[in-house]
């Protein structure tokens, strides 16, 4: 296996162990410490967003003098020991605390995406950003899953044993990675380049970020309360269809990467953009109407149209930057994103409690308009002359 491979496993066994939690944050704090009030949730995840924003920047600065692998080791051995120590507790506090800490060292392995990059060409950054956001979906379906038959058959707690596990696995790989000797792990110094500033525009990275923040938050805002909401409009009372009907988006990743490497025509990032962003206005709405056969429908929409968004920003970004400030700049734009997931964490709660499971549907489906106008906006003349070029050399 090669140390790309290698890589996209660990992201693998990450994304599954960390999103198994996420479809049933509601039923977690009420079966396990006896909290029903849907603020609490969306508290949570809050503060969940507003420790992976500040932890991951300083991964990223601590990589630069360390080797991404070697600082994973021990970064992964801390987040599975407190894993375990969250499955025994039964203090509220103590789980706030210890779970919180718990993230700021889960959160190193965001410096795999960045490391990944560092060893493609340009040329292979599109099919190797779709590969790894493919991952996520992927690793979001087994995840949600996988959570939703532990909530079934046991206490919501136990997925906390399953995610120190995917910890600790991820400890030997790197392991292995650091001391064999047929890859080569070692740290390497960044080079000073003299035109590093014009090559990523301060002005590209700071659109970039207002645009995907406004686009993570209100697509983070439909996720936390799906399997309530789904549960109440259909006739399954079961966590694991629950689950599965939560994934839908990432099964249509998987789709949507196949189709991509089959056609094996790239289409421009900027033109893209704007008929994903319709899609996910349309899809958002199927979801919001409360009829079990529509929602479906709106969830195999809305999950091509945010692959298909989300794969591009990214692309943008690996396209202006340079190999040795993948990690900082991916962090810059991170920052965003978590930032817009935080808001609307803060929001959700209070939606739902007030006005009921349809509302973040329909919040989102305003945000994602709001986005659209701001995209354009903000590259209107780009879009329009990329669209002239690809229909001159039609």
């Amino acid at each position: 296996m090669t140390l790309r491979s290698f890589l996209i496993g660990m992201t693998l066994i990450s994304v599954v162990s960390d999103s198994m939690l996420h479809p049933f944050f509601p039923q977690f704090f009420e079966g396990t410490f006896g909290v029903d009030d849907p603020k609490h949730v969306g508290y949570y995840i809050a503060a969940m967003c507003l420790t992976v924003m500040f932890a991951f920047p300083f991964w990223a600065y601590v990589a630069r003098r360390i080797a991404e692998l070697k600082l994973l080791a021990w970064t992964q051995l801390a987040a599975g020991l407190l894993c375990l120590y969250c499955f025994w507790t039964t203090s509220l506090f103590s789980f706030w605390v210890v779970s919180l800490s718990m993230i700021v060292f889960k959160g190193s392995y965001l410096l795999i995406y960045p490391y990944v990059m560092s060893l493609e060409q340009k040329e292979n950054h599109t099919s190797t950003v779709g590969l790894l956001s493919v991952i996520v979906h992927f690793g979001a379906i087994v995840g949600a899953i996988l959570g939703g038959l532990v909530v079934d058959s046991f206490n919501p707690r136990y997925i906390f044993l399953v995610m120190a596990a995917g910890d600790f696995i991820q400890i030997f790989v790197s392991i292995y990675l650091v001391r064999s000797a047929k890859y080569d792990t070692s740290y390497k110094a960044p080079e000073k380049e003299a035109d590093t500033g014009s090559l990523v525009p301060k002005g590209f990275i700071l659109k970039l970020g207002i645009i995907t923040l406004l686009l993570y938050g209100f697509a983070y805002m439909i996720r936390p309360f799906f399997s309530l909401y789904w549960e109440q409009i259909s006739q399954y009372d079961s966590k694991i269809i629950s689950g599965t009907i939560y994934a839908i988006p990432g099964f249509v990743a998987l789709l949507a990467l196949w189709l991509e490497k089959k056609k094996k025509v790239g289409n421009s990032a900027l033109n893209a953009i704007l008929p994903s962003l319709l899609l996910g206005i349309a899809g958002l709405m199927l979801q919001g109407a409360g009829v079990a056969l529509v929602v479906i429908a709106g969830r195999l929409i809305y999950g091509w149209a945010i692959y298909q968004a989300l794969v591009k920003f990214d692309v943008l970004l690996f396209e202006l930057s340079t190999p040795k400030s993948y990690a900082t700049d991916y962090s810059k734009i991170h920052f965003f994103q978590n930032l817009g997931v935080l808001i609307a964490s803060f929001s959700v709660g209070v939606l739902v409690d007030n006005f009921g499971l349809y509302m973040p549907f329909w919040t989102a489906t305003v945000g994602f308009a709001i986005t659209l106008i701001l995209y354009l906006l903000a590259f209107k003349s780009e879009v329009f002359t990329t669209k002239k070029h690809s229909i001159s050399s039609e």
